[in-house]
């Protein structure tokens, strides 16, 4: 049936890698890390997710191989448990979702089962507080499905499975049909947040955290929250301050970040919408990844066609101000990731097949490359487990 959809507004903390500033701390007080790095495989030389040792004291990779050979697994999601990852094998209308099982002495996945995606090119999953479910945004065909996790990691039957629905933005190109981007529950677990690059929206759903289930708020309550973004904007992915009361959304299309304000009864309006590209700048462009510092004070987008990572700094009030861009030393950086101490910035490059690793500053925020750089076949997607 289908269901009208309301648009967002964002009760809670920072959700980037780690769901609160507890767990941020709990993960930054050792050193050292298990790293995924998920890929496309498709006319490229990869064979799947590349598993790695971290060291966050110096920022150093050091290569364990191949992890799990998978098909196009373009976003990859640790268990709270730290025993099971999932992976969305992004492949069109053979889309899937899979299951491993994890061995954090020597990195390797075994795989406990696939499951068809329910829909088409599913480019963002994550898991819920109770790490019960798994929530999966497919893109091409704009819906958002729950898969049941089972006691032994394995994915069970679908619980939920909706559709993005309402007015489609401006460009005819990329915006012809709903295309959920970005996915994840709020920090209390009652809500689904999803990007939608076609709507020019972030919705959201009632989260049964029971039964895994997604249904439409109430618009008479407060809980019935919205945020609408400047037409053409493309929503791909969310930041969110660390006391909750400000949400940082990353605009595809337009190279922007549109800062929304949380007011009374948790409803959000914009304050403004900033460009991450330099003035002087032409040609084509397409924003990929936003990132918010442990410290709170600075934020971070990619471009790609620029190939940069674009450096905010946020201000008391909330808003950003652009002071940088710094090269990522290579093509297409879909993706980056701050590393769990907050020291350093890891930019992947999709195109040139190497990962560059950049020293923060921690009072300006300002990107320093280390001369560090790893080679792994079309990296799009880092996710960290401590060992300590």
């Amino acid at each position: 049936m289908k269901m009208t959809r309301w648009l967002l507004a964002f009760p809670l903390g920072p959700l980037l890698l780690f769901a609160s500033r507890e767990a941020q701390e709990k993960h930054a007080a050792g050193n050292h890390y298990l790293a995924y790095v998920g890929t496309y495989t498709t006319k490229t030389a990869s064979k799947g997710i590349y598993a790695f040792r971290y060291d966050a004291s110096s920022g150093k990779l050091e290569p364990l191989g191949v992890a799990a050979e998978t098909q196009d697994p373009s976003w990859v999601a640790i268990h709270p448990n730290g025993k099971f990852l999932y992976a969305a094998n992004e492949a069109g209308k053979n889309s899937m979702v899979s299951g491993f099982s994890l061995d954090s002495k020597t990195g390797k996945l075994t795989l406990l089962n696939a499951l068809p995606a329910l829909g088409e090119d599913p480019c963002y999953i994550s898991l819920d507080k109770t790490g019960k479910y798994l929530l999966v945004a497919n893109y091409t065909s704009g819906n958002v499905v729950v898969f049941r996790i089972g006691a032994d990691g394995k994915l069970g039957p679908a619980t939920a499975n909706v559709r993005d629905e309402g007015t489609l933005g401006p460009n005819k190109e990329r915006q012809d049909t709903a295309h959920a981007h970005w996915v994840e529950t709020s920090a209390g677990n009652r809500f689904a947040y999803v990007a939608d690059l076609g709507l020019d929206r972030v919705l959201i759903y009632k989260f049964d955290a029971d039964l895994g289930q997604l249904s439409n708020p109430d618009a008479t309550q407060p809980d019935a929250f919205r945020a609408a973004l400047p037409p053409g904007s493309g929503p791909r992915h969310l930041a969110f301050s660390r006391d909750g009361n400000f949400m940082y959304v990353l605009g595809e299309l337009q190279s922007t970040v549109t800062t929304f304000a949380n007011e009374a009864r948790e409803r959000y309006h914009a304050l403004q919408t900033v460009s991450a590209l330099p003035a002087a700048f032409s040609g084509r462009n397409d924003a990929a990844e936003i990132a918010l510092h442990p410290s709170g004070k600075f934020i971070y987008t990619s471009n790609r066609g620029l190939d940069s990572i674009a450096v905010f700094q946020v201000d008391s009030g909330g808003l950003l101000r652009l002071a940088a861009n710094v090269r990522t030393g290579g093509k297409e950086p879909r993706h980056f990731s701050i590393d769990p101490s907050g020291n350093y910035l890891l930019a992947e490059n999709q195109l040139s097949d190497k990962i560059v690793t950049f020293r923060i500053d921690q009072k300006t925020g300002a990107l320093t490359p280390t001369g560090a750089s790893l080679e792994v076949p079309s990296p799009v997607c880092i996710a960290f487990l401590p060992l300590d």
